[in-house]
C-alpha cells in the first residue's frame, strides 16, 4: 500500500508495480485513509487509458480522510493542447464497487477527469474537495456512468468542465449543497452519440454556481436514441452563470455537425426556485429537435437577471413544451402543442 493510504479493518488487496495503484476484487471491512500529500509523477507515465488509482469490485469501501491526491495535470494539459496525448490518466477511478463512501479527501490537477464512478450502486461521495484551473482541458470533478443511487453531497469542484457529469445508464442520482465554479455546471450528458441513452431520476438541489459556463443542463447528440426523464432542479443559485438553465438536444462541441433525424427524448423536467444572474443575456435555453420534441418542462420561482445590464435575460425556446407556474423572469414562451 502506497505510503499514507493507510488500511483499517480488514482487506484483500494488491497493487501493481507500475506508476497506478490498482485494488481489486477485496472485501473491506474497515476503511482506507488517505493521509499527507500525494503527487503523481511529474512527467508523461502512461500512453494507455487507465487511472492513477483504481478501485475495482471492491464492496463496502470508505475511502476517507484530509489528505490531497494531486494528479500534477499542467504536464498533461500542455501535451493534449499540442496534440501530442491522445489518452490522459484519471485520477480516481471506481468500478464495480458496491456500497461505497468516498469522504473528506481533496482531488487536485487531474491530467484528466478527476473521479470517475462506473457500474456502482449506493455510492455517497460526500465532503470532497475538487480543484483545476478554469481552463484546463477536460477536468470533470465527478463522472456518474451506468451506476444506480449515487449521492453528491456537500462538495466544492473548481475544474475545467463539468464539475459533475451524468451519462448513460445511470438512475437515481442526487446532488446536493454542493459549490460548482469554475467549470462547466452540472451535465446531464452528453447522451446519445453512440449509444442508447437511459437516464432517469436525476436529482439537483441546494448548489450554488459561481461563473461556470452552464448552470444545470440536459445534452445529447443530434440523431440519438433512448431517454433521459425524470428531472428535478430545485433551490440553486447562479452567479454569473453564461446560461443556467439550458437543455440542448443539438450538443455539438467541435462546431459544424450535420442536421441528423431523431434525438434523445427528454422529459419530466423541473425547474424551481432558481435566482440569481447570468453573464450572458440569454439565461435559459431550451433547445430541442423538430423530430423529437422535449415534454413535461416546468418551471417555477426562476428569477434570473442578466448581471451588469439594465436590460432583462431572455430564454430561447425550440420544440419544447411544458408549463410554468408563479414568477419565472425571463419570461417563457413554450412551443403550441402538436
Amino acid at each position: 500500500m502506497a505510503s499514507g493510504l493507510q488500511r483499517s479493518g480488514q482487506a484483500n488487496h494488491g497493487h501493481t508495480e507500475k506508476k497506478d495503484i490498482l485494488v481489486e476484487r477485496g472485501h473491506i471491512s474497515g476503511s482506507l485513509q488517505v493521509t499527507d500529500h500525494h503527487t503523481a509523477p511529474n512527467h508523461i507515465w502512461t500512453t494507455e487509458q487507465t487511472n492513477l488509482l483504481t478501485f475495482h469490485a471492491v464492496d463496502n469501501l470508505t475511502l476517507d480522510g484530509n489528505g490531497e491526491i494531486d494528479g500534477q495535470g499542467a504536464i498533461w494539459w500542455d501535451c493534449y493542447n499540442h496534440k501530442r496525448c491522445k489518452t490522459r490518466p484519471i485520477l480516481l477511478g471506481f468500478s464495480l464497487c458496491n456500497d461505497l463512501w468516498v469522504r473528506r479527501i481533496r482531488l487536485k490537477n487531474s491530467a484528466d477527469k478527476h473521479m470517475t464512478l462506473f457500474q456502482c450502486n449506493q455510492a455517497l461521495v460526500d465532503s470532497v474537495s475538487i480543484t483545476a484551473p478554469a481552463d484546463s482541458p477536460n477536468t470533470d470533478g465527478i463522472t456518474v456512468a451506468s451506476s444506480n443511487s449515487t449521492i453528491i453531497s456537500n462538495c466544492s469542484i473548481q475544474s475545467g468542465d463539468d464539475c459533475v457529469s451524468i451519462l448513460s445508464h445511470t438512475k437515481n442520482v442526487t446532488v446536493t449543497h454542493s459549490t460548482c465554479g469554475p467549470g462547466h455546471g452540472i451535465s446531464v450528458g452528453s447522451l446519445g452519440k453512440s449509444e442508447r441513452a437511459k437516464v432517469e431520476q436525476i436529482v439537483v438541489t441546494n448548489c450554488s454556481f459561481v461563473g461556470t459556463m452552464n448552470g444545470v443542463r440536459i445534452k445529447s447528440w443530434q440523431g440519438g436514441k433512448g431517454y433521459a426523464k425524470g428531472f428535478l432542479f430545485a433551490s440553486l443559485n447562479m452567479t454569473e452563470v453564461r446560461y443556467p438553465i439550458v437543455i440542448d438536444q443539438f450538443y455539438c462541441p467541435q462546431g459544424n455537425c450535420p442536421t441528423k433525424p431523431g434525438g434523445v427524448a427528454i422529459s419530466d423536467a423541473k425547474f424551481i426556485d432558481i435566482q440569481g444572474t447570468s453573464s450572458e443575456q440569454e439565461a435559459i435555453k431550451l433547445l430541442c429537435s423538430q423530430s423529437v420534441h422535449c415534454h413535461g418542462i416546468y418551471l417555477s420561482n426562476v428569477n434570473l437577471s442578466w448581471v451588469k445590464h439594465t436590460a432583462p435575460a431572455n430564454a430561447t425556446i425550440l420544440n419544447a413544451h411544458g408549463t410554468t407556474e408563479g414568477m419565472v423572469v425571463p419570461r417563457i414562451q413554450f412551443s403550441q402543442p402538436l
